[in-house]
């Protein structure tokens, strides 16, 4: 990606850092611009007062005190526009910058970002966010304070002697140089930074998600040296900034002393040999460079700040941008005639085919079962059912629709899906079921008793706190929430993935049973299970084998011809 397509990428970023945020970031500028005027008020005091000592100055000892007390109040009101507005301007900045993020990533595909690095998201949204608020939000103020403070020193430093201004700015070649040299150097240490603690976070995730296996294995000790591998990279990539910054704050202040001191100096040898320097000019040049040297001093850090900040939003921007669904036309959130595969075939490696001329009809309101070994193809044809991929050959038609032509969020208002492992928030179990949105009391009533929840709600109360992923919860539990879920959605498709592989029989009975008990919904699972009583209740049956459709029909016609299906139906019951 090249640099335009980038800086394309990053403008809606930094735009969400200002907006609905311009007052304030109004209200912190003018706060600048008066402290700036201040401080320049008092430079041109200290001009006048060395003059007014050696009986130079125009202005009386009473004009010059008044003066004082106006450049003093200027500093003062900026003081107070500062506590008002710049705490308020950051805060509200990183939040929009957040939210504007977090809205970009809930516009991935389901199976698309499950196949990304989360650790990503985590790092940019946290470790990031932090950096860009510090390295350039931050700094706007003091930016904009110290570029109109420099703007004025020059003004006035040329007011008083030209030639003087011209060594300055001859001298002032040298600390400029060296800011943007280590400025860029200062943007690839945080980079580096920036990406090891993304690997540190996806390793802490890991490790913490997979606890119970690595205690089962008795793998701690190698859990932690490749911990702490990873942490060292992070301690070396802080380091190697850490050593950066120092060159770029040494070395902005060694140039910087050189500019200095040269000008005064040269200021002295003016004054000496009567150049027209007078030694209020002299004083207030040694004040004024103090403003002149501020940007060399602050810019530098500023640009490898704003540099680094904007090397992290491209990352995030990056990412966001990839595997985003393509948008398509809306439909009508409703299945009239029902769901057409016709001639299906799909890979997620090239010449390694999932499945192969898979021929389904699913109507409207029926009940279908998809079984078959493992690797089969099942759980593939509902993520493509679910619009996870679209460079299927074949067609999926809904209503005669073809779906790589409906847009995703359309879809979703048709389709919801119940998965073997459910996710189940640290909050209630009202809000896990309604997903943290408003919905009539009576049609949440419905949901929870449809599903078969009530008893968990008469026993714990819908406002008992679930614990992280349902830990206060039974499997069943939260397969039921999950059906709860869907039922609220009152989407008219229910896809059910392996969704009580890992529940006991008498609850995988259950949950099933509930599923079927559905009216009114078309209903697609896949199942490990193969208990009669369930697969008798479905409308038909599919069985795939090696990505193909092997056989199709009713359970006691599947039966009958002695098949695939037979086969497996014969040793489910064996085991």
């Amino acid at each position: 990606m090249n640099k335009k397509e980038l800086k394309e990428l990053r403008r809606p970023f930094i735009k969400a850092l200002f907006r609905k945020n311009k007052f304030n970031l109004t209200m912190t500028v003018i706060s600048a611009l008066l402290s700036a005027l201040g401080t320049l008020v008092i430079s041109w005091l200290i001009k006048q007062i060395s003059d007014l000592i050696s009986g130079d100055c125009i202005y009386s000892f009473g004009t010059l005190l008044i003066i004082a007390g106006g450049g003093l109040a200027l500093i003062v009101f900026a003081w107070l526009l500062d506590r008002a507005f710049l705490s308020e301007f950051r805060a509200k900045a990183m939040e929009q910058y957040r939210e504007y993020a977090f809205e970009r990533l809930m516009d991935k595909g389901i199976q698309a970002f499950s196949g990304e690095n989360s650790s990503l998201y985590i790092s940019a949204l946290s470790n990031d966010v932090n950096s860009i608020e510090q390295d350039f939000v931050g700094k706007i103020q003091t930016t904009i304070e110290v570029a109109v403070a420099f703007i004025g020193a020059l003004a006035l430093m040329i007011w008083y002697s030209p030639l003087l201004t011209l060594i300055a700015i001859g001298f002032s070649l040298l600390p400029i140089i060296v800011s943007v040299v280590l400025g860029n150097r200062a943007a690839v240490a945080e980079k580096n930074v920036s990406d090891k603690k993304e690997k540190y976070t996806g390793m802490l995730k890991d490790a913490l998600t997979g606890f119970a296996v690595i205690k089962s294995f008795k793998a701690e000790r190698s859990i932690a040296r490749v911990h702490d591998e990873s942490n060292g990279e992070v301690g070396e990539a802080s380091k190697k900034r850490t050593r950066v910054n120092v060159n770029v704050m040494y070395s902005s202040n060694i140039a910087g002393g050189l500019l200095q001191f040269g000008v005064f100096f040269v200021a002295a040898a003016l004054a000496l040999s009567g150049g027209g320097i007078t030694a209020g000019t002299a004083i207030v040049f040694v004040q004024l460079l103090n403003y002149v040297l501020a940007p060399i001093q602050v810019f530098p850090a500023s640009y490898a700040g704003a540099r680094s900040s904007f090397g992290l939003i491209d990352k995030l921007a990056g990412a966001l941008n990839k595997n985003v669904p393509d948008e398509g036309e809306d439909i009508a959130p409703r299945l009239d005639e029902g769901i057409t595969v016709k001639d299906l075939g799909f890979s997620y490696e090239e010449n390694k085919p999932v499945l192969t001329d898979v021929d389904m009809e699913l109507k409207a309101g029926g009940c279908y079962a998809l079984v078959g070994g493992s690797g089969s193809g099942k759980s593939t044809i509902l993520n493509l059912l679910m619009s996870s991929y679209k460079d299927y050959s074949g067609e999926i038609l809904y209503d005669g629709r073809e779906l790589r032509n409906v847009s995703t969020d359309s879809l979703y208002d048709i389709v919801s899906i119940i998965q073997q492992n459910v996710f189940v928030f640290n909050s209630t179990i009202r809000d896990n079921i309604t997903m943290f949105s408003d919905f009539p009391e009576e049609e949440i009533d419905r949901a929870v008793r449809l599903s078969g929840l009530a008893a968990l709600i008469d026993e714990k109360g819908a406002d008992y706190l679930c614990g992280e992923n349902g830990s206060g919860l039974s499997g069943g539990e939260r397969q039921r929430i999950s059906i709860a879920r869907a039922l609220l959605r009152k989407t008219p498709v229910l896809l059910v993935d392996e969704a009580t592989a890992s529940l006991d029989a008498k609850t995988s009975f259950d949950v099933l049973d509930a599923i079927l008990d559905l009216d009114g919904f078309t209903r697609v699972i896949v199942t490990h299970d193969l208990d009669e009583n369930i697969l008798r209740r479905c409308t038909g049956l599919f069985a795939l084998k090696n990505g193909t459709l092997s056989e199709q029909g009713t359970f006691d016609e599947l039966m009958e011809k002695k098949g695939y299906f037979y086969s497996l139906f014969t040793v489910s019951s064996k085991e």
